[in-house]
Order: structure tokens, then sequence, then C-alpha cells
């Protein structure tokens, strides 16, 4: 089922929403630091957790009910440029934060790991909402950011109000990432066995936005997206720690790379792949050129009120960018359950 909210698109969109969803900043967020600005967003801001200096875009006002947005590989904050004023103008606290390795987003000491996989990732989330004050969210992401959302949802289902998640269950282990699949599905994932390998490594930093910009168009055959568009993206890769964490991202889960003791009971309840509870929008473009499994492999892992959408049309991996005002829309229904 396709969902269609063009007029709301074509009347929120405008650079007026933007200015009144800024104005809507109360004095304890405007009283943050800020940074440097994403086109299309206000200044930055940036939060602290143990970790991390967490760099994220907010609009809405600020005692909205929170929405975090949630991007992926290789994208950013800017796959969700016109989600987040759709949303900020219905009252809704939005937040969009840079994943560790990406924009400003830093690591705070020299000695932590570099680390990508799924439960170190997802938790920046979860002490991103402590340090913010946010007890629970609508979490809505893509690629990574669904599998972080994901996540959340499954363990800690007291800190999300609900899900709206790109591909679906995204859970995986290194257990079963180490289970070989059938030819084609292996082709499809090419990229995984090229980070494998320290050739691998060296040519994603050689090659940076080369290679990112054909994953664009490999996930998404059928957007048509300029260079303008990559290139706001792009300047989020420019981050000191972003090869580094993608690259040991991609190992882990091949089981090719260790990950922290800290995170494996984590890791072990998520090998279990627990169920969510919580509501839920699953959501799939119909031209996702992306490895992604069929809605029916997973509708089972949703126990909570559940709905699937597929966005016809030509809508690619990168959903919220490709199809704006159904990914907005998504968000709010499941936000209403």
């Amino acid at each position: 089922m396709k969902s269609e909210i063009d007029p709301l698109r074509r009347q929120l969109l405008g650079a007026a929403v933007l200015t009144a969803a800024i104005a809507e900043l109360g004095p304890a967020a405007a009283a943050q630091p800020v940074s440097s600005t994403a086109a299309g967003f206000p200044p930055l801001r940036h939060v602290r957790t143990d970790l991390l200096d967490i760099a994220y875009a907010e609009v809405g006002p600020a005692d909205g009910r929170p929405v975090i947005l949630l991007h992926g590989w290789p994208y950013d904050i800017h796959a969700f440029a016109q989600v987040a004023p759709i949303l900020a103008a219905k009252g809704y606290r939005v937040i969009v934060p840079f994943v560790r390795g990406y924009g400003e987003t830093r690591i705070l000491l020299p000695d932590t790991m570099r680390n990508g996989q799924p439960s170190a990732v997802a938790l920046d989330t979860v002490a991103m909402m402590d340090a913010l004050k946010i007890q629970s969210a609508v979490l809505a992401g893509f690629d990574w950011g669904a599998r972080t959302a994901d996540i959340i949802a499954a363990l800690w289902p007291e800190r999300c109000k609900g899900l709206v998640s790109v591909s679906g269950y995204l859970i995986g282990s290194q257990a079963s990432g180490k289970i070989p699949l059938p030819p084609e599905a292996e082709y499809q994932w090419w990229y995984q066995f090229y980070f494998a390998t320290e050739r691998g490594k060296e040519g994603y930093a050689k090659n940076l936005n080369d290679f990112n910009k054909l994953i664009w168009r490999l996930a998404s055959p059928k957007w048509n997206f300029d260079d303008a568009t990559f290139n706001r993206t792009a300047a989020a890769f420019d981050n000191p720690d972003h090869v580094d964490i993608v690259i040991h991202n991609y190992r882990w889960r091949q089981g090719l790379a260790a990950g922290e003791a800290k995170y494996d009971a984590i890791e072990a309840k998520l090998a279990a792949a627990p169920t969510i509870g919580v509501p839920t929008i699953t959501m799939e473009g119909d031209a996702n050129g992306a490895p992604h499994p069929p809605p029916s492999a997973y509708a089972k892992k949703f126990t909570g009120r559940y709905e699937h959408r597929t966005i016809s049309g030509g809508v690619g991996h990168n959903l919220p960018q490709e199809a704006p005002d159904a990914f907005a829309r998504a968000v709010i229904d499941v936000a209403a359950t």
C-alpha cells in the first residue's frame, strides 16, 4: 500500500516551515552549544555521552513528543531533510543524530575502540536519550538506523513508543552472519567481502566518495539524485573514524573482527532473535537494490500492533529521502497508536 500525503508535503517543505520549526525551539534547547549548520537544518547541537560527542539536528517544539530519526551507511542526516520539517510542523520534537563515524560526531578518547558492532551503535542512541533526558521516543530509521531502532525496541521497549523500520527486522548475530547464502544473495553482499580484505579497507579510504556514490546507485537504481545531493551527504564521511568504524561493522558481522567484551551479554540476547512488541510499521521500497528480506520473512517477529507498507514508484534503499511523505506518514501513524 502506498502512503500518499503530497498536499501535506507541498505545504510544509518551504523555508517558512523550517523557520517556524526553528523558532519553536525552547530556551533549554537553545542554551545547548551549537556548531556548523547542515544544509536544510538549523545549527547543529552537541551532547556528550560517556563515549561520544554526538552532533545532531533538532527541529520542532522542545516540549513536543520526541521522534529520533536514524540514518545508515553510506548516508547521513540529510536523508531526513524533508521528513523532519513535516514532523516538526505536526508538533513533534525531531532529533536527527550523526551516527558514530559520521559528520561532527566524535569519539572522545583516543584509546576507545573504533567499534561498529550493532550493540555499540544502538547503545549510542540510548546514551544520547539519557543525556537529553528523553525517557521514550518514536524511533525510525533505515539501514544501520533501522537495525539500531530494532535493537532498542526489542531489548529496551520502555525506551521506544513506536517503531518505523525500513526493511523490517534487521537484528542478527555473528553466528548468523557466517551462514552461507545462495549465490545470488552472496553476490549482493560483494562489498562485505571486499571490506574483509586490507585491500578493501585501503580502497574504501582512497576512493571514499566514488565508492559510496556507487552504493547509492546500486541500492536505489531508479533514484535520479544529482551531484549536489550526494555531495551534501558526502561531507559527513570526512570523519577521522569513518573508515575504521565502517570496516569494523562489516568484518564483525562476518566474525572476522572481535567486538568488545562489555557488549557480549547484549549480543547474546540479540543472537536469540528477540521479538518486538512495540507498535511498528515496517516499510520497503519497490525498487530497493540493496540486500533485504521479504516482509513475509520477518512479519512474525513483530508481536504488537503491526503493519507493513510497500512504497511504489521506483523507491530504493534510501526510502526517507526518496519518499519523504510516505516515511513521515508512517512516523505520524505509528506515534498515534
